[in-house]
């Protein structure tokens, strides 16, 4: 990021901004189990989100939760993705965020899907 020349660095469409590069970062980290850092560019990403910025914030719960598979808690990662999935409306329980939750699901292995917090997970998916 330093090394983009300033007007490159704001946040619009078509530059490449702080905030867009920790969002990115934060999903591939989680994806190959770092979680640490995945946590850190979470945080990171959330400070300069706007609190409109409701699928960014939304995707970076569900990279939370899965944090929280990787580390173990298969339970709370689905209690987590449940509770984002719910808190939106309808409109954007789709595209991405649906894909990132259904993954997220697809995760926790088998023998774990008749647990409560799976299932609430697979029935929020199946809504």
């Amino acid at each position: 990021m330093g090394q983009l020349p300033e007007g490159e660095r704001s946040d619009t469409w078509l530059t490449y901004s702080e905030q867009k590069h920790n969002v990115h970062l934060s999903h591939a980290l989680t994806t190959l189990g770092d979680t640490r850092r995945a946590r850190e560019s979470q945080q990171r990403a959330l400070e300069l989100s706007a609190p409109t910025s409701t699928m960014t914030r939304t995707l970076l719960t569900i990279d939370g939760a899965a944090c929280s598979h990787h580390d173990g808690d298969s339970e709370e990662a689905c209690r987590r993705t449940v509770a984002a999935l719910t808190g939106l409306s309808d409109g954007y329980r789709t595209g991405l965020v649906r894909r990132r939750a259904q993954d997220m699901y697809e995760a926790i292995p088998a023998q774990h899907h008749r647990e409560r917090a799976v299932r609430e997970l697979r029935d929020v998916l199946a809504a």
